[in-house]
């Protein structure tokens, strides 16, 4: 017996408290159905968390709720919340009174030898703080799960934070993409009358910039932001709120008053005497009117807790779409970039091809200009036989083929300092966070 372990469940929606005696290597699942048949709260729907906010790990067995060391019969307390409910509003009935306590508070004047006396204001010392405890431990459910929602909460930044990176990043390569393939499209269109042409790729190019502008729409995580924002300041304003913190004052007065009372009774010598008990029957019904007064508040806080916790988590599916949408987009942005850059050499590839055919071909062809193997080239309005890449041969033209190459090599340097600035952007955005 010395090895027993014994837990005990703070259910949250009904204010009550279940034991359970855990068997040996017991699982959690199995607790659960336990709890499940003694407060009706499915499995499913149960959310055991430890003092700390921690909730229950289904893969460790059931002792865990089990805290090392012995503080009292109390020291294994777990609080039980139902994740199907947000509102937790009673009604909560409180602990019952004995029957010599109910005695004396249907009538306080009635009077009772000194013995018999102490005996029934023991009773109902110990029903006031009865239920101060009991407010005690709901507050320790409510800390509970304020410390669950600050885990949420920080997992939620963690994941805004994310997403606010991958949307810089998106936005820095588009704008790069942007840049680089108009700079394209206009050198392109002033190489087209000497140069190469191809309506496939240039159709392609401009299907390109139009995609782009698509994915565009994918680092839009404004909306998102602004719900974030929104909860974040709702979760710091009930962490300021006056109920965060205990309420719990007036009850321990009234329980300090009960005993001091008690503590008089017990000097009073055990003769003949009687007395009423006006004076210990109006603390008990000022203990119970406060105790629903400080309950009220305390589960229309716990009530806000958990409703941020839910918004937390419809939120979270909803960010990791946002995540996924901007992966793909700059998965889409980088293929195209790619892409189109393995086309501009391509390009070169061919120019430069041309031209050593040419070279070769006029070298040939030289003083022989009306032989059928130059049939393939265009006739001028001169009578001389340019080559469409004849410009190319000539050094101004090397260096405009020179020059193309240049840009795309600063495509490269452009892109890379707008990356940079993107995460100075987001190094500040998360010390703000």
């Amino acid at each position: 017996t010395l090895f027993l372990q014994i837990v005990h469940i703070l259910n949250m929606t009904s204010a009550k408290i279940v034991s359970f005696l855990l068997h040996l290597e017991e699982s959690l699942h199995s607790l659960q159905i336990r709890i499940e048949f003694e407060t009706g709260i499915s499995t499913g729907n149960q959310e055991l968390l430890l003092e700390t906010g921690i909730c229950l790990d289904p893969r460790k067995p059931a002792s865990q709720c089990v805290i090392d060391g012995v503080r009292g019969w109390d020291s294994y307390m777990v609080y039980l919340f139902d994740k199907s409910k947000t509102i937790y509003d009673g009604p909560f009935a409180s602990r019952s009174l004995s029957d010599r306590v109910n005695y004396i508070v249907q009538d306080s004047k009635i009077q009772l030898p000194i013995p018999q006396l102490r005996k029934v204001w023991a009773e109902a010392v110990h029903y006031v703080i009865g239920l101060k405890e009991d407010y005690s431990r709901l507050f320790q459910g409510q800390r509970a799960a304020m410390l669950s929602l600050l885990r949420y909460n920080a997992n939620l930044i963690k994941m805004k934070n994310n997403m606010v990176s991958a949307s810089q990043q998106l936005k820095a390569k588009l704008e790069f993409f942007h840049q680089s393939i108009h700079l394209d499209l206009e050198r392109y269109s002033d190489q087209m009358a000497y140069g190469i042409s191809s309506e496939k790729m240039l159709k392609a190019w401009k299907e390109m910039e139009e995609k782009a502008s698509q994915c565009a729409q994918a680092e839009d995580i404004g909306y998102l932001d602004e719900q974030i924002m929104a909860l974040h300041t709702e979760i710091v304003e009930l962490q300021k709120s006056p109920y965060a913190r205990r309420q719990g004052e007036v009850m321990e007065t009234l329980e300090q008053r009960a005993i001091d009372l008690y503590k008089q009774l017990k000097t009073r010598p055990p003769d003949h005497a009687y007395s009423d008990s006006t004076d210990m029957v109006k603390i008990i019904v000022q203990t119970v009117q406060s105790q629903d007064r400080v309950l009220k508040e305390l589960f229309g806080h716990l009530s806000k807790l958990l409703g941020c916790k839910q918004k937390i988590i419809d939120l979270l599916p909803k960010i990791e779409v946002a995540l996924n949408n901007i992966k793909e987009a700059d998965n889409s942005v980088m293929q195209m970039q790619g892409k189109r850059q393995r086309e501009i050499w391509h390009l070169l590839k061919i120019a430069c091809t041309q031209t050593s055919s040419r070279s070769l071909v006029s070298s040939s062809l030289e003083g022989t200009a009306s032989t059928p193997s130059a049939m393939w080239l265009p006739q001028s309005s001169s009578g001389n036989i340019p080559h469409p890449l004849s410009s190319v041969a000539t050094p101004e033209d090397r260096e405009n083929f020179i020059h193309v190459i240049e840009e795309n090599l600063n495509y490269l340097e452009l892109f890379s300092s707008i990356l940079q600035e993107a995460r100075q952007e987001q190094n500040s955005s998360m010390m703000v966070s």
